[in-house]
């Protein structure tokens, strides 16, 4: 169920005041909080934002987190974030005059890091939980079109040493393309993906799923839209190399199988995702960008034999509608109580009133975990 009627701060506070005290009624371990945002695309400029013109990605990011740091203030009992998610795109592809991924990532730093202020319930610092997109895996293979560097893996290399901190990596390695990885969250099971639950993440994800009980819900966060595009998949023709001609980008090790041309269909692709979803009823909800904008919707496979929730989420950058109204600018702020099994997302309308720090309220969505 959606509901569309715009909020004030006011309210946002009010209504988390109300979410905290149930949870609090029940226990504090129950309710989980995270903010979802994706394809922040630093290198990127926006044509105008808040009255200036062509201004850069670092400055807007810069606006969304301080906007996010509202909502999560410090010692602030009324909505403790447990974790902020961005599935992708840190850097934009080093495309026409674009900054290279090393600045990208600097500047991902120090917007995402240093200038991110969101707290759990304890008083620590949220979690920050990253997977890398087309762009940010382009940049360090290459791609079929001229960047300038060639090749940069800094967002790759950032990403990887980011999540796995204990294993911190100097040196670009092709199999770091597959930063793969799960965390449990107050009984829930996050799963994060290398762009897309290709092949080879499905048997990674077996692996995983299998010290996972059966009632436990599962998440899954990923780049790409369920409807893959088969850009990304390995150029089924001759070599299987990135070339002018194929335009395959051979971003996961699967090659694709639905003949041989990029514009082609990802019919069998997907029904082997939805054939795994089936398999696995515990996994509720799919979490990606990519193609962005705020849309709470069911996809059911080619044959129409699942019915899998999604939340997409808007970019700060490139969002289909908040490209051309910037008031649309939006991320979104997830609630379950684990007790009850009830999840709800909101839209957060961080720009509706431009250089005011009001936030508004945009859809909201309701879902049933058990």
């Amino acid at each position: 169920m959606l509901h569309k009627k715009a909020l004030p701060i006011t309210a946002l506070v009010l209504l988390f005041l109300f979410i905290t005290q149930i949870s609090n009624a029940q226990s504090k371990d129950s309710v989980i909080n995270f903010i979802f945002t994706s394809d922040v695309h630093f290198g990127l400029k926006k044509e105008e934002f808040r009255g200036k013109q062509q201004v850069p990605a670092i400055e807007i990011n810069k606006a969304m987190v301080q906007a996010m740091n509202q909502i999560s203030a410090k010692n602030s009992s009324a909505a403790d974030i447990d974790a902020l998610i961005i599935t992708g795109d840190i850097a934009n592809r080093m495309e026409k005059g674009i900054q290279s991924a090393n600045t990208s990532w600097k500047q991902f730093k120090e917007v995402f890091i240093d200038s991110n202020h969101l707290r759990k319930a304890n008083g620590t610092k949220s979690e920050l939980l990253v997977v890398p997109g087309n762009h940010d895996m382009s940049n360090a293979i290459g791609f079929h079109r001229p960047m300038e560097p060639k090749k940069d893996a800094a967002s790759m290399l950032g990403i990887y040493n980011l999540m796995f901190p204990k294993n911190q990596v100097s040196k670009f390695d092709s199999s770091l393309t597959r930063i793969h990885y799960s965390k449990d969250i107050k009984g829930v099971h996050f799963i994060f993906l290398s762009l897309y639950p290709d092949s080879a993440e499905r048997v990674w994800m077996e692996s995983d799923l299998k010290n996972i009980a059966h009632s436990t819900p599962v998440f899954l966060f990923a780049h790409s839209i369920p409807d893959v595009e088969p850009r990304f998949f390995e150029n089924p023709n001759g070599i299987h190399d990135i070339n002018e001609e194929d335009k395959f980008e051979n971003l996961v090790p699967e090659r694709y199988k639905d003949g041989r041309n990029v514009k082609g269909e990802t019919t069998i692709e997907q029904n082997e995702f939805a054939d795994f979803i089936n398999k696995h009823p515990n996994i509720k909800i799919y979490f990606h960008g990519h193609e962005n904008w705020t849309d709470y919707y069911q996809y059911t496979g080619p044959k129409k034999n699942i019915n899998l929730t999604c939340i997409r989420t808007d970019s700060p950058m490139k969002g289909r509608i908040s490209l051309k109204d910037e008031k649309k600018l939006a991320f979104e702020l997830v609630s379950i109580n684990t007790n009850t099994g009830l999840l709800t997302v909101k839209e957060v309308l961080w720009n509706a009133h431009l250089n005011s720090n009001e936030l508004e309220w945009g859809q909201v969505g309701t879902y049933n975990l058990k």
